[in-house]
């Protein structure tokens, strides 16, 4: 087993029109052993920018840190919130210059850029670039996730609708993956609000 593979997740963020979804499996697990239920893997850093962590559990949280760490000293330097083309170079960064020990993590980065334009990219654990204008996906159920996603995905979607979609991808595919499941949490981010769902799923 990978060590990628060993906490299990699932990770989807996809595009609407002016706004953007992500959403996330909330299982935390050793292997096939389930340790929690309510797993974050969603994080807010700014209120047009949300960042998921698919991969070890630990090596997120550390990551994470660390990024709201440049993130905030971004802030008092600069007197505004990151781009989120900024700050996918940034995570980027990071990453790359821990290639030799790398964190075990693939980043979804999703947000609103200038005009409200939604931007989406997703990221290999040394930091290689992944951009779409569609949806990108991450952790162990991405494969069910790129099927359920190409199937239901559709351009210039409102927020509700695409909430129902990204959610009904996301349940779809946990199902086809024992490593991720239990549940999903679902960010619909528009200019104007931040919309958070959480989502029952099968429990086993």
């Amino acid at each position: 087993m990978s060590i990628f593979e060993y906490n299990g997740s699932a990770l989807v963020a996809m595009v609407g029109k002016n706004c953007f979804a992500i959403a996330s499996d909330r299982r935390l697990g050793v292997q096939l052993q389930t340790i929690a239920t309510d797993f974050q893997r969603i994080f807010k850093i700014h209120d047009k920018l949300f960042l998921g962590l698919s991969g070890l559990g630990s090596d997120a949280q550390t990551l994470y840190q660390r990024l709201v760490f440049r993130h905030k000293l971004y802030q008092l330097r600069e007197e505004r919130d990151m781009k989120p083309e900024t700050f996918a170079s940034l995570v980027s960064a990071i990453l790359y210059e821990k290639r030799f020990g790398p964190y075990f993590c693939q980043p979804v980065i999703a947000g609103l850029g200038d005009d409200d334009k939604p931007f989406i990219c997703t990221m290999d654990s040394i930091g290689a670039k992944e951009l779409a204008k569609d949806f990108v996906v991450a952790g162990t159920a991405s494969e069910s996730l790129y099927g359920a996603c190409e199937s239901m995905f559709k351009p210039d979607m409102e927020h509700e609708e695409l909430f129902e979609t990204i959610s009904q991808a996301l349940l779809s595919s946990v199902d086809r993956d024992c490593l991720s499941g239990w549940g999903g949490h679902v960010y619909v981010v528009t200019p104007s609000e931040v919309t958070e769902r959480i989502l029952k799923g099968r429990m086993d």
